[in-house]
Parts: C-alpha cells; structure tokens; sequence
C-alpha cells in the first residue's frame, strides 16, 4: 500500500473542560445568517499552508495556524506561521519532541484552544483568543450563525474510511456520508465559509466541502466528534455589529472576562 501523502493527528479529548455554549447566547431577535458566506479569499496564503501535516500528526497546530491566518488577514493583516513556529507550538500543545517520532502523538482541541487562550498563537503573540464555544453540529442554523458571526469553526472529527481511502489531492474536494467513522482517523479541520450544499473547510492546505448532513453525522458526540468556534476581540466587534440586538453580547463578555477572557 502506497505511503499516505498526509498525516492525521487529532486525539479525543481526555476529560472535558468547562464549555460555554453558543446556543446559550442566541435570542429570539437572532437575525437568521445569510444563505453564504466565504472568509477564504484575504487568507489564501496561510489556508494554502499544510503547515507540517504532511509529516506530523499536528492536525491541531495546522487548524489553528489556518484560523489564526483567517482571523488576521479578515482584519487586514495576515499572518502566516513559519515552520519553527509550528513546531513549537506542537512541541508546547502536544509534548512533541523535534527529531522524536516517539512524541509526534498528535493533540486535542480542548487542550489546543485553552492555550490559544491563555498564551497566544505563536506563544507570546497578540494573537490571542478570547474564548471558543461550543457548537451544535445537528443544528445547521446554529452552524452557520457560529460561522457568519465568529469567521471559523474548529471540527474535531473521526473521518470515515471513504474521505481518505484515496485522500484529497487537489482542492474542491467533497466529503459526504460514507459509513462509520474510524476512531483511528482523528482530524481536525477548520470551517472557513458555507454554502447550500455544506461548510468550506480547509485541510492539508487545501480547501473542500463537508456536506451538510456530513456535519451533522461526524461532528456530532455522538460520533466522537466535536465542533467550535472561537471568537477574538477583533471577531467580537465584527459580530456585534452584525447580530446588535440578537445575541446576549453582554453575558457572552462577562462569561468569558470570568474565565480570564478580558474582552471590552
């Protein structure tokens, strides 16, 4: 069997942080999210990264790195993580050892997103989150507005064996309902935009689609997979200012100023 092109790398979490909810935060007045939208164009530098997944199970440290290059370059000003950034943010996040294959074991969204909090993207840097929220993938309003509002998600998914068996080789890829997911295929991938037939992801450097009843299959518990979003300051004025009066901005604020958050 010919050698994979990519790696995977994600793990299941061990135990569960405390997590805020977004549904918790929508109101009545939630305007519903329009019918598309895309956060790809200003990042394609960074999307277009693998960022060492082709030869580390850092399928985390890429989807950060390719949502912190969204984040930016929808601010004005991109930025793309250098190798020695990625592989120390690997080495920070998920114990790797450079030059060990014994420590490339690959990492978990919860630990991932509470250091991105805590310590910033690369470590030190301004690029810092406020908090990330979890996410109903079952429920695709509620998966678009987390998109439209916050300009990512983060999927933690076990990939059924059809998406990888061949693998992606080019961008515009689909992933649809293919069977069982694959406990031994953990990945992370990133929600960058949506359409009708599902949410745009990146992966590998490359950008496919997920459809629709895909998210709801995999990126639910009950398939051992996780869905986010993680919102910044910046993030946070752009979606106060397209949902003003249909969201609890205010609860939001003070949910994530108490765990540390320090948004204004």
């Amino acid at each position: 069997m010919p050698e994979k092109p990519f790696r995977l790398g994600r793990k299941r979490p061990i135990a569960r942080c405390p997590r805020l909810s977004l549904r918790n935060y929508l109101t009545r007045r939630t305007p519903p999210p329009p019918a598309a939208c895309d956060y790809t164009k200003a990042a394609s530098t960074a999307l277009a990264n693998i960022y060492g997944n082709d030869t580390l199970g850092d399928c985390v440290i890429a989807g950060i790195a390719h949502l912190v290059g969204v984040l930016t370059a929808n601010a004005g000003d991109q930025f793309v993580f250098s190798n020695d950034q990625i592989v120390a943010l690997y080495s920070a996040i998920g114990g790797y050892v450079p030059g060990d294959s014994s420590t490339d074991n690959g990492c978990d969204e919860q630990t991932a997103l509470n250091y991105w909090e805590n310590h910033g993207a690369p470590a030190g840097s301004t690029h810092k989150i406020a908090g990330w929220l979890a996410v109903d993938a079952t429920d695709l309003t509620e998966v678009r507005t987390a998109l439209w509002l916050f300009e990512n998600l983060v999927f933690g998914i076990e990939l059924p064996d059809a998406w990888i068996n061949p693998m992606p080789s080019a961008p515009g890829f689909t992933w649809d309902a293919a069977g069982d997911p694959d406990p031994n295929n953990g990945h992370c991938v990133v929600g960058v935009g949506y359409n009708a037939d599902g949410v745009v992801i990146d992966s590998w450097g490359m950008t496919g689609l997920v459809t629709n009843a895909a998210v709801s299959q995999y990126a639910g518990k009950a398939a051992g997979g996780e869905l986010y979003t993680v919102v910044s300051q910046d993030g946070l004025n752009k979606a106060t200012k397209k949902a003003p009066a249909g969201f609890d901005w205010s609860q939001l604020i003070a949910d994530f100023d108490s765990m540390g958050g320090h948004l204004s």
